[in-house]
């Protein structure tokens, strides 16, 4: 079947659509990808160019066409245990914290493997009967409904230890051949939630000791970068860690958080000791608040 031409007057209305939505800029070279994701429910929908399909989603009237036009564009590649550095530092810092509630948020979660991957490390170091949690949320239904379920391919496991893999992990037999399923012991201490971090209605979700904010904003123009990070602050525990992607950075994004160490953020000594006791910061304090160490 021919593929229907995506004009550039039509992926510059998919481009502000799709900013507006979830805040995520889109490149030039994007172009390719929206034909290959949407050319299928032009399809569904008999429909004859991208130009009708855009009205069809932004008529207010399709709201289940146009989230899953969103999960179609806004889904990334993620796999168990990326940045293994990043699971190297939550397993100190959850053991320096044994003993108390330990809370991590993974704010853009995708088909699950980062947040399964937290929770393997939190139940390693801490143990399934401690009391921690992990909260993961994705602005897509569907990666949401794919890693609620947990099941992966077996090739998708390659990143995590064997001994982790044999733990936590169930190998699939008869129709589930090839597959691997988490455990129900682990996938019941993941609290999978639908959010839109640009727009997010976050109040009921508490204090976080980690935040996970990998390789999502890359997306993001800097302006919505620093809405969605100052979303997310007011959940971070005044002792706790911001996580980025390698290559990303909060520099000029936040005045808010100071880099422990590459893709590692906290707040400044001064500002935790303001606002731990809601005052100005003294001669001496100012002079101490520089990087965290």
């Amino acid at each position: 079947m021919e593929t229907t031409v995506l004009s550039d007057e039509e992926f510059a209305l998919f481009r502000k659509l799709i900013h507006r939505l979830a805040g995520i800029s889109m490149a030039d070279t994007k172009k390719p990808l929206v034909v290959g994701r949407l050319s299928r429910r032009l399809r569904h929908h008999g429909l004859g160019s991208f130009g009708e399909y855009y009205r069809l989603v932004s008529s207010g009237q399709h709201a289940e066409e146009l989230q899953l036009m969103v999960d179609l564009l806004t889904t990334n590649e993620t796999y168990f245990f990326r940045e293994a550095a990043h699971f190297d530092y939550l397993q100190e810092l959850a053991a320096s914290r044994r003993g108390r509630s330990f809370r991590v948020w993974s704010g853009a979660s995708s088909s699950g493997e980062e947040p399964y991957t937290i929770a393997m490390v939190l139940a390693e170091t801490l143990g399934l009967s401690a009391n921690w949690e992990v909260v993961a949320s994705d602005i897509s239904l569907t990666v949401l409904e794919r890693a609620r379920a947990g099941l992966y391919p077996m090739e998708r496991g390659r990143g995590i230890p064997p001994e982790l893999l044999k733990k936590y992990c169930l190998k699939g037999v008869r129709s589930q051949e090839g597959n691997f399923l988490v455990s129900p012991q682990l996938r019941q201490r993941v609290d999978f939630r639908h959010i839109n971090l640009v727009a997010p209605e976050t109040r009921e979700l508490g204090q976080f000791d980690v935040i996970f904010l990998r390789n999502v904003m890359i997306y993001f123009d800097n302006e919505t970068k620093r809405k969605v990070v100052g979303n997310m602050l007011p959940h971070l525990r005044e002792d706790g860690t911001f996580i980025v992607g390698h290559s990303e950075t909060l520099s000029g994004i936040t005045d808010d958080l100071a880099p422990l160490r590459p893709t590692l953020y906290a707040r400044p000594p001064h500002r935790q000791h303001l606002r731990q006791h809601g005052g100005r910061a003294s001669g001496a304090a100012s002079l101490h608040g520089g990087v965290a160490r």
